[in-house]
């Protein structure tokens, strides 16, 4: 029986995001005097991605020294336990969080023998919480005053398993038409107070695609997802979070309805 004053993965990795969160959230309320630059790639950084991103490190290093830490912004450390790495995306949305816009993320999971075993994914500036554990079931929760309270559990919703009417949410939107499109033209994309991943895994939509993103953008989201009875993968099928654009739907028979949709959509453009 674990002793009450170890603590567990889930508790750090909470203990991890809400210090990030307190850190982000300042700059958050002060954007006018946050400088921006521009990634190689064309993406945004910002002071605050980068400070997040250290205080986070801090505690997991404190916590668990052993561990490899993967960053967005800082890269790769490794530890002398390399079967144990966290991965962190310390503002998943900066676009969002320099134009005001709350619903950005700071994102924190464990992988572990090269399986992803502890997600957490906060809105911030919502005071809103996702987690899962795996074979743990999938959990929302508030921030209140530090803290993580009204854990409630996630469930995938029911429904049939056409594209025709389901519910579906895409981000970035405007990343990559060529993926959105297909779907948008039987099934329009919906608005998303929250990441369309999550709103997949609490019943509010049924398919979200994440139209970009390397595995910092998927560790924590695609374990919540799955753990909430969802289904998860990239365009190639593949199930574990990685490089590129993603899948997130209710069942798997949905998933692979739309694989196989932008499959054609993709074999049509390239006869034209």
């Amino acid at each position: 029986m674990q002793d009450d004053l170890v603590e567990t993965d889930l508790q750090l990795a909470h203990r991890a995001v809400l210090t990030g969160a307190a850190v982000a959230l300042p700059h958050f309320s002060a954007l006018a005097d946050l400088p921006r630059e521009l990634k190689a790639d064309g993406s945004v950084v910002t002071a605050a991605d980068r400070a997040t991103e250290t205080a986070i490190r801090d505690v997991l290093t404190a916590a668990r020294p052993h561990d490899a830490i993967l960053g967005e912004e800082h890269g790769a450390s490794s530890g002398p336990d390399t079967s144990r790495r966290w991965i962190i995306d310390p503002i998943d949305g900066t676009a969002l969080f320099v134009a005001g816009d709350d619903r950005w993320l700071i994102l924190t999971a464990l992988e572990e023998d090269g399986e992803i075993v502890v997600g957490v994914a906060a809105h911030p500036a919502q005071g809103s919480v996702f987690w899962a554990v795996r074979g743990g079931g999938a959990f929302e929760g508030r921030i209140v005053g530090g803290r993580v309270v009204a854990a409630t559990p996630l469930r995938v919703s029911d429904g049939p398993d056409g594209l025709e009417g389901a519910r579906f949410g895409a981000v970035p939107e405007t990343w990559a038409p060529n993926l959105v499109d297909p779907i948008g033209e039987v099934t329009p994309p919906l608005p998303w107070p929250v990441h369309p991943g999550l709103l997949v895994a609490r019943g509010d939509l049924d398919l979200a695609i994440q139209t970009g993103g390397q595995i910092w953008d998927f560790a924590a989201t695609s374990l919540i997802l799955t753990e909430a009875g969802g289904s998860f993968s990239g365009l190639s099928g593949r199930t574990s979070p990685g490089p590129g654009a993603s899948l997130y739907a209710r069942s798997d028979a949905l998933r692979m309805a739309t694989l196989e949709l932008l499959a054609d959509a993709r074999h049509a453009a390239s006869r034209a």
